[in-house]
């Protein structure tokens, strides 16, 4: 039986056939504690964000949370789930919802929320109209609570760099919203647009912790 060689004999070996080589040259053991420490990088954990009032639980599964009449921003929001090692979380449940494009809650029924679950390789995405402001809220916003089996549960919000109230720097203008706790939630948007419609994507990805 063949003895599994350890991740740094496996390196060592490699350099030494100069099937690795870095650019511009370093030592062997410059270059084996670089990568190990590169590999062992973690990642950091989404930051969390206040639950809000509005949450309600058995949200039905849904990948689409506006109507096909909804007015407003037609919005894609996709992302892939996390753990810290960078590893894909398939499985995980994802509840989202929103204000509609007039800044009001749906409190009786379903109407801008859904629940959804990561893909094979962690990745999620729903569709939706881009969310209202609304009196106690500064910021546009889409709350999510993420939970998977062996990792903590996180309660987060999603948030917008061109959101009006940002003023078109959200690094400096980011806490106008004093709930906007960090730069990390406000994510870029792009826009895809031709004479006969426009349509906003962002991309979040999620970090959960271990228990």
């Amino acid at each position: 039986m063949h003895s599994v060689l350890s991740r740094r004999d496996a390196l060592s070996k490699c350099f030494a056939a100069g099937l690795l080589v870095a650019i511009p040259p370093l030592s062997q053991s410059t270059l084996l504690a670089m990568w190990e420490q590169a590999e062992g990088r973690r990642l950091k954990p989404t930051p969390p964000n206040d639950l809000g009032p509005f949450y309600k639980p058995q949200a039905p599964l849904a990948h689409r949370l506006s109507r096909p009449d909804d007015p407003g921003l037609p919005l894609s929001v996709s992302g892939t789930v996390f753990d810290v090692n960078g590893e894909a979380l398939p499985d995980a449940k994802l509840e989202v919802w929103q204000a509609d494009p007039s800044g009001h809650y749906d409190n009786e029924g379903f109407h801008y929320r859904g629940t959804l679950s990561s893909g094979r390789g962690g990745q999620y995405d729903f569709e939706t109209n881009m969310p209202g402001h609304y009196p106690s809220r500064v910021a546009q916003h889409i709350h999510y609570k993420v939970t998977a089996p062996g990792h903590k549960a996180l309660v987060t919000q999603l948030y917008f760099a061109t959101d009006p109230v940002f003023e078109g720097d959200p690094d400096k203008n980011y806490r106008k919203d004093p709930l906007v706790e960090s730069r990390e939630l406000v994510r870029p948007v792009r826009v895809f647009a031709d004479p006969q419609s426009i349509h906003a994507a962002v991309v979040f990805e999620i970090v959960l912790e271990r228990v």
